[in-house]
C-alpha cells in the first residue's frame, strides 16, 4: 500500500466526518492505493459514534478506538505500528495545516526523507493566529534549537509524514505519550542521522484555540529540559 494518513481524534464529535470527508477526498487526489486510520483517544463525547457512521461501509477507513484517554502521542505511535502504507502521514483532525501540501510531504519522503513536517515558521510559510500563539511557539521552537541542538524551525506542528518501516524502530525510543510526542521524535532523529525535511505550509487556526501560557508553556518548558537529561 502506498499511503496510511493518521487522524488523531479527542471529542471532535463536531467536526470529525467532516474531516474524514475532506482527507478522503485529498488521499483520492493521491493515489488509488491509501487507507485512513482514526485514532480515536478516550472522547468523552460522541465522537467514536461519529466515525463508526462516517467509516460504515468503507474498507478505506480503520477505526482505533481507546476507552480511557491514551495521550495524543501513545495514540500516534500505535496507529503508525499499524499503518501499511509505505509512507505515513499524520494530520491533527482541524485540518488547520493546508491538506493541498499533502502531495509535497509525501513525495519528500518518496524521495529520501525519512520524516517531512510541515513548517508554520519558514519565511515562505503562510500562517494565521493570535499574538500570543505566535510569540509562544516561536519562542518554543527557539528554545528547542538552542538546547536539544535542532535544526529545524518549527517542531509542533500536526502535519508529518514518515517512510514507514524507517521510523518504527525510533518509536520504542520516544517516551513522551501526549503533546511534547512531536519535538521528541524529530529530536531523536536528527540525532541518529535520519533525513528530516521541513516544508512550507499554509496553516490557519481554528476557531476557540488558546494557549494556555501558565500549563502549557512551563509544561513542554520541562519537557525539554527532561529530553536534554536524557539525551545530552
Amino acid at each position: 500500500m502506498e499511503l496510511t494518513v493518521i487522524i488523531p481524534m479527542h471529542n471532535e464529535e463536531k467536526n470529525a466526518a467532516a474531516c474524514i470527508g475532506r482527507v478522503q477526498k485529498a488521499c483520492k487526489a493521491l493515489t488509488a492505493s491509501y487507507e485512513i486510520i482514526i485514532a480515536e483517544d478516550g472522547s468523552s463525547d460522541n465522537t467514536y459514534g461519529v466515525i463508526k457512521r462516517a467509516a460504515r461501509g468503507n474498507p478505506r477507513i480503520m477505526i482505533m478506538h481507546s476507552a480511557g484517554k491514551l495521550g495524543r502521542g501513545r495514540a500516534l505511535t500505535a496507529a503508525l505500528r499499524k499503518a501499511r502504507g509505505d509512507v505515513s502521514v499524520y494530520m491533527d483532525a482541524d485540518l488547520a495545516s493546508n491538506l493541498g501540501h499533502l502531495g509535497e510531504l509525501v513525495s519528500s519522503v518518496k524521495h529520501g526523507a525519512v520524516i517531512a513536517t510541515g513548517s508554520r515558521l519558514l519565511p515562505s510559510s503562510r500562517t494565521r493566529r493570535g499574538l500570543k500563539r505566535e510569540v509562544a511557539s516561536r519562542g518554543y521552537n527557539l528554545l528547542v534549537r538552542t538546547v536539544l541542538g535542532s535544526k529545524l524551525h518549527d517542531h509542533q506542528c500536526g502535519f508529518k509524514a514518515f517512510r514507514t518501516k524507517a521510523i518504527l524502530p525510533l518509536l520504542g525510543e520516544v517516551e513522551d505519550t501526549h503533546w511534547f510526542w512531536d519535538t521528541e521524535i524529530l529530536v531523536r532523529a536528527q540525532r541518529k542521522g535520519m533525513r528530516v525535511d521541513e516544508i512550507p505550509i499554509g496553516w490557519e487556526e481554528g476557531r476557540g484555540t488558546t494557549v494556555r501560557l501558565k500549563n502549557d508553556v512551563l509544561y513542554m518548558g520541562r519537557k525539554i529540559l527532561h529530553l536534554k537529561r536524557r539525551m545530552g
